[in-house]
């Protein structure tokens, strides 16, 4: 009898035993390319993969800022990045500058550095604060060789003095980029509008996709990357939509391209404006930029006005505006399909998250990968993951907008007093009543950047862990100023950012 259970367990387990040799993905862009290009690359010889898009559906293509780990999928690929970054017309980022946000005239930097140095009980910012009460009074930032080099407009790679940085790049040439990449590793590309979605009657899983010319492309497991609209995951398999606007309100955005001006810096531009905020993303020939607002306090008009206001240089493009719902899909993985990108849900690009959440979302896919049928358990384990790192990057974006002290808006106004995530709620308790900051499963951002954004926010911590005090006053003197000092003759000797790209990867028009 026991046998006869365990038997039935394990096959209850199997929704479909079919081996899965055919991927098909709906809709190309910046998602589909980067799906297309890592399982060609890296589980090719296993699968027959084919990419289905329109040359007629456009892509949103504002996703120009990255963070950190997509040199770690660069190096998956085994993508020269001299090339990559010529090819895309890429700056490096360092961080993202932060103004007007804690309050009007204030500006921070959450870098991509490490700040100071820690001990087993306590992070850098803990002798930071005992330095405060003894006078030591030094921005907090002065200790961190990422964040002085991008205020100073410098950069360069060296084995001596590592830096920890991602990229601007053109998103619309990155996916042609991706799309060249993949073809080579056998990738059939299929140009065509999906007119139609089938499925199987019996199981309810995708079976293949019509096209407008009547071709039919079939499938054993599907990528749906069809952006807002869900053709796949949502249209046909009506996986549902989790909404968390009341808690990230803005649902607008108009995007612009200029010419450059000046020279690039090394980080992003986050300005926040009266109901939300604009970015500025440097690459070597223009500058990418955008209003994010919410559209109950602001037209559409009204943002493209302010937003061509408050740009530099003549216009290459014309404004363009995007409405979006921040969410999730309740599910990531439904039966055979598996949505990333913008079909998957959509959190604003306040901290450059976008391309990050395409990105893992393909390696957890490729690690949990059916080669021998869909598992149950698979795809609960995706799922399950997906959202810790969805609720981390949700809570992480809310901070900034919650804990402001500004008083100038209705739109702030709400922010500052509305009812957060429990999981933050406690994070920023934590963080004011002892100083302590502690990661979730699913965090993204380490506890250098939560402490950089509540600091920078001006959330004050009341104490700080007593492990500080082991050092007498000389030796924190010392301690933190050699800190600073070395950070600020190693930035001393970097060229200009723009120099280092001139030299190291500069593009042709």
């Amino acid at each position: 009898m026991s046998t006869t259970r365990n038997k039935s367990k394990i096959e209850g387990n199997i929704l479909n035993s079919n081996k899965i040799q055919n991927v098909v993905i709906a809709g190309g862009g910046t998602s589909g390319w980067m799906a297309a290009a890592a399982l060609s690359k890296l589980l090719g010889k296993n699968l027959n993969i084919t990419l289905v898009e329109s040359d007629d559906i456009g892509t949103v293509g504002v996703g120009e800022a990255t963070i950190p780990p997509i040199r770690t999928f660069h190096k998956l690929l085994g993508i020269n990045e001299q090339e990559f970054m010529k090819a895309t017309h890429a700056t490096f980022k360092l961080g993202i500058g932060f103004e007007n946000w804690g309050k009007i005239d204030d500006d921070y930097v959450h870098s991509f550095g490490i700040t100071g140095k820690e001990c087993w009980a306590g992070e850098f910012h803990h002798f930071w604060l005992h330095g405060l009460n003894k006078g030591i009074q030094s921005d907090f930032g002065e200790y961190c060789f990422e964040l002085q080099a991008a205020k100073a407009g410098k950069f360069a790679l060296s084995k001596q003095m590592p830096i920890n940085y991602a990229y601007h790049l053109d998103a619309t040439i990155y996916a042609q980029y991706l799309r060249k990449f993949s073809q080579k590793n056998g990738v059939n590309r299929v140009e065509g509008k999906i007119t139609k979605v089938i499925k199987n009657k019996q199981t309810g899983e995708i079976a293949s996709l019509t096209l407008e010319s009547g071709e039919i492309v079939n499938g054993d497991f599907f990528i749906d990357c069809t952006g807002f609209r869900g053709l796949l995951i949502e249209q046909a398999l009506h996986t549902g939509y989790e909404d968390w606007s009341h808690w990230l309100p803005c649902d607008s955005a108009v995007a612009v391209q200029t010419k450059a001006v000046s020279a690039p810096i090394p980080y992003t531009r986050s300005i926040a404006h009266d109901v939300g905020w604009q970015w500025r993303i440097p690459l070597q020939h223009r500058v990418g930029n955008g209003l994010v607002y919410c559209s109950r306090y602001m037209s559409d008009k009204s943002a493209t006005e302010k937003l061509l206001a408050n740009i530099q240089g003549d216009t290459i493009t014309e404004p363009r505006v995007i409405k979006f719902k921040t969410g999730r899909r309740r599910k990531g993985w439904n039966k055979n399909c598996v949505a990333l990108g913008l079909s998957s849900g959509f959190l604003e690009p306040l901290e450059s998250t976008s391309i990050h959440l395409i990105m893992s979302g393909i390696i957890r896919l490729m690690r949990l990968f059916p080669f021998d049928g869909i598992q149950q358990s698979a795809i609960d384990e995706y799922n399950s993951k997906l959202n810790s790192e969805l609720e981390a990057i949700r809570d992480f974006i809310i901070l900034h907008y919650h804990v402001n002290q500004r008083d100038d808006s209705e739109f702030w106004r709400y922010c500052k007093d509305m009812e957060i995530p429990a999981s933050l709620q406690h994070k920023i308790n934590l963080f004011k009543e002892t100083g302590r900051v502690f990661l979730d499963d699913g965090d993204i951002f380490r506890v250098d950047s939560w402490t950089q954004v509540m600091l920078g926010q001006g959330l004050m911590p009341k104490q700080y862990h007593k492990i500080a005090d082991i050092m007498n006053d000389a030796e924190l003197n010392k301690f933190l100023n050699g800190i600073k000092s070395s950070i600020s003759n190693a930035v001393q000797q970097l060229p200009t950012h723009s120099e280092f790209v001139e030299r190291y990867c500069k593009s042709t028009m």
